[in-house]
């Protein structure tokens, strides 16, 4: 018996397989390195689908300070929210462009939106008027198409649980075509 003939033919077959797939790798590495040369990108400026890309959104940035306002999806459809997520509301009381009518023990359940310049995120299209109003104690309200803005204390994000509220409160409907990229 030979006790290094078991031995031999192990490292043998041991080379052949690592040979094989070292041959695999390889191969594998090659297709990797085409596919990606081949998709990384084209000198034309093509967007399938319309989508935005962050580099369109970036160069549209707002200005430090601003209150972005954005179009989002809820439970009832695409409505308008803070960058945060709080779905915002009107008041069927407040008057177009007068001072707010929710104050007091009012505003302590609903907010006021206030701090900034109000403006529409870059990735929504074919929104209202923004704008502020003073309010209770001086305070500039945000506004959209004249209207005073509040948000419903304690509601989590994208939740419209206010809305129709003492049948008063509503959330402001807007759409997807009011997205980048978005129907219509």
């Amino acid at each position: 018996m030979n006790p290094g003939g078991t031995q031999g033919t192990l490292n043998l077959e041991w080379r052949v397989v690592m040979r094989k797939s070292g041959f695999a790798a390889a191969a594998g590495l090659g297709s990797l390195v085409l596919l990606l040369t081949a998709c990384g990108g084209s000198s034309g400026a093509s967007n399938p689908g319309g989508q935005a890309t962050s580099a369109a959104l970036s160069n549209n940035a707002p200005p430090p300070g601003s209150l972005v306002l954005h179009v989002q999806k809820s439970n009832l459809g695409w409505v308008l929210a803070l960058a945060n997520g709080q779905v915002v509301y009107m008041y069927d009381k407040d008057t177009k462009g007068g001072t707010p009518a929710c104050t007091g023990s009012c505003a302590s359940a609903w907010p006021p939106v206030t701090g900034g310049n109000p403006v529409a995120s870059p990735a929504d299209k074919g929104m209202g008027t923004f704008g502020t109003v003073s309010g209770a104690g001086g305070v500039k309200q945000v506004t959209y198409n004249g209207m005073p803005l509040y948000t419903f204390k304690g509601a989590k994000m994208l939740t419209t649980t206010g809305n129709g509220l003492g049948g008063v409160w509503h959330v402001v409907k807007m759409s997807e075509s009011n997205i980048v990229g978005g129907a219509g």
